[in-house]
């Protein structure tokens, strides 16, 4: 008797988050530790479309949205107290991007008024607010909002992906031009989660590596 094993190709959503850890480190090393390293930069231009991507597969797949958006909101906000009290900064992190992403997307599924409600609140937060409170802005702004919203909606995907590394880089110019790098990578992605559950990795890792690279940065100031 003869055992047939398909040996699944691709990268795993797991591959792909954590090689958009080491981007995202990367990057925020070469911000902040590292600057007369430019490719450090470069490579951390990978960490937002991958993101974008999971986070869209997340709204998908997930079998609680309420539980999936208030992990999002919850560390979001425990990471703004964090900034607010350490630094006085009111600029929001890539964790209120997405959990406005993941708003966007459900508002959308609704139909009703809530569509138009949630976007019309999603442009106040990104396009207005920054103008009236000095300091205050999205990370990525109204176009990191909407990339996981077209890759989550969009159909091809990869066509809708494109577009929306197309806005992020006209709305920021230079170096996020290397956000198109990503696409290739996430078109090796095989549909599956990979072998262990490390969905939570991301939401701890990320404020983790912050509060390290900030105290490295106050040391070797």
């Amino acid at each position: 008797m003869s055992i047939n094993i398909q040996k699944q190709t691709g990268l795993t959503g797991n591959q792909l988050k954590i090689l958009a850890m080491i981007a995202m480190t990367c990057d925020h090393v070469g911000l902040q530790l590292l600057p007369q390293l430019p490719w450090l930069r470069l490579l951390g231009r990978l960490a937002m479309p991958i993101y974008a991507y999971m986070i869209a597969e997340g709204c998908r797949y997930t079998r609680d949205r309420k539980k999936y958006l208030l992990r999002m909101v919850s560390l979001a906000a425990l990471c703004q107290i964090v900034y607010f009290f350490a630094m006085g900064s009111v600029y929001m992190c890539i964790l209120v991007t997405f959990s406005l992403s993941i708003g966007l997307i459900w508002a959308w599924e609704a139909r009703g008024i809530a569509g138009p409600a949630v976007t019309a609140a999603v442009f106040f937060l990104c396009v207005v607010l920054p103008d009236l409170l000095p300091g205050f802005e999205i990370d990525y702004g109204l176009s990191g909002v909407l990339l996981p919203v077209l890759i989550y909606f969009g159909k091809p995907k990869a066509v809708f992906l494109a577009i929306g590394c197309l806005l992020l880089a006209l709305s920021y110019g230079g170096i996020q031009w290397w956000g198109f790098s990503a696409i290739p990578l996430l078109m090796l992605y095989n549909g599956t989660k990979g072998k262990y559950n490390i969905g939570k990795l991301f939401y701890w890792y990320y404020p983790a590596h912050l509060a390290v690279i900030y105290l490295l940065s106050l040391i070797f100031a």
